[in-house]
């Protein structure tokens, strides 16, 4: 089975055909299709390609399922010994991507 390193958001994900995951939000419509060039690794079986930082030519397609808001996170902050301390909460938001193709 055929697998990828791309880059997206700051973050690497490795990837195969048929993998469904969720990364930081992208500009693009519901039900469309998008392609990944920042590919940093392919593998397939024993040979494994590198890319020096992206491998030439390679790309990955994949369908966008939905655009959602991830689960809320919050972020306390407190002085000791001060009487002072603030929550604040937040939700990310992510699009959900399912792997169509490694090229």
């Amino acid at each position: 089975m055929a697998y990828a390193v791309i880059k997206t958001g700051g973050k690497q994900y490795r990837v195969q055909e048929g993998d469904q995951l969720d990364v930081e939000k992208l500009d693009v419509e519901v039900d469309s299709e998008i392609e990944f060039t920042e590919v940093l690794l392919r593998g397939e079986g024993d040979s494994v390609t590198i890319g020096a930082p992206f491998i030439d030519g390679a790309g990955v397609r994949a369908k966008v399922i939905d655009q959602f808001r991830g689960p809320k996170g919050i972020a306390f902050k407190f002085k000791r010994r001060k009487g002072f301390h603030k929550t604040k909460g937040y939700r990310r938001h992510m699009t959900k991507l399912e792997i169509t193709s490694i090229g």
